[in-house]
């Protein structure tokens, strides 16, 4: 393997969107080369007078430089199409898996795993069938109710908490309200309902008593349910989606990744069926690289 093989196969795994045909050995084969490169510079260093003025120095510098930033390019290239190959192989859908490395061949096997077993634990959630992982941990292990009293031990602890919390609520809500404050929320409507009495007194000074909770439950309702803010997002949802007319269409050839007029990207390959803007699916038929559905 030499430097030019490297710059070789980063080239055309740049020009096509399929896993071109490596050996198992490459990345093996690239790190005993560049370790070669680092033999001769290091036997190089000896031989000059300067290091940091040698010639031969500084051109095997540069070459081990070059020779990592491509291995680590065909990789980053690479992973993309491995990760995209393995979404498909998890959906049991046909994927290219041919011409991997051994470490490339490793990954897609745990991707394709992880992916299967993460959707059957997604699906599973939607069932209801899968069981609490949290509450089973503990029960195995502490096994028998008495000893469970026995770690209930640790827990009491949090139970003086609780009414250390109660205490603490109360010396926050006070020091709060001094700060003009108001964490606490069992005191917020009482506060809020004093503010609006306060506020109202000329009017009624002997409704306070009575109306004061109807009359701050209605004006958080009007100013909460204004709907001034609603109303824009429900109408911008409804004016970007009516707006675009939509065409099915499936891919016949290799598209490169086009930005849709819906501001969606779009990776397409062949015989992939999308739906697509209405623009879009034209160009595409008139170049002949899809047919409408």
């Amino acid at each position: 393997m030499d430097l030019n093989e490297l710059q070789s196969v980063r080239d055309r795994e740049r020009q096509t969107d399929k896993l071109q045909q490596l050996r198992e050995s490459f990345y093996a084969d690239a790190g005993s080369f560049i370790q070669q490169l680092h033999a001769e510079r290091d036997r190089a260093v000896e031989r000059a007078d300067d290091p940091f003025d040698s010639p031969e120095v500084r051109q095997l510098t540069d070459e081990i430089k070059t020779a990592e930033q491509t291995v680590e390019a065909i990789y980053e290239k690479r992973v993309g199409k491995i990760v995209k190959a393995a979404s498909f192989a998890a959906a049991d859908l046909p994927a290219e898996s041919d011409g991997m490395t051994a470490e490339e061949q490793e990954l897609f096997d745990d991707l394709v795993g992880n992916i299967k077993a993460n959707r059957e634990r997604v699906l599973a959630l939607l069932d209801g069938d899968e069981p609490p992982t949290d509450t089973d941990t503990p029960a195995p292990t502490e096994g028998d109710e008495p000893a469970a009293a026995g770690v209930s031990g640790a827990p009491e602890p949090a139970e003086t908490p609780a009414g250390w919390d109660e205490t603490a609520e109360s010396d926050s809500v006070t020091a709060a309200d001094a700060m003009g404050g108001a964490p606490s929320p069992e005191t917020e409507p009482a506060a809020t309902g004093d503010a609006a009495s306060q506020t109202n007194e000329p009017r009624p000074p002997a409704d306070e008593a009575v109306p004061p909770s109807a009359d701050p439950v209605d004006p958080p309702v009007r100013n909460d349910g204004g709907t001034a803010t609603e109303q824009p997002q429900s109408d911008t949802d409804e004016a970007v989606q009516p707006d675009i007319e939509r065409q099915r269409v499936q891919i016949l050839d290799d598209v490169e990744t086009f930005l849709g007029f819906d501001d969606r990207d779009y990776d397409l390959e062949p015989d992939d069926v999308v739906s697509l803007p209405a623009g879009n699916a034209d160009i595409l038929l008139e170049q002949g690289v899809a047919r409408e559905l």
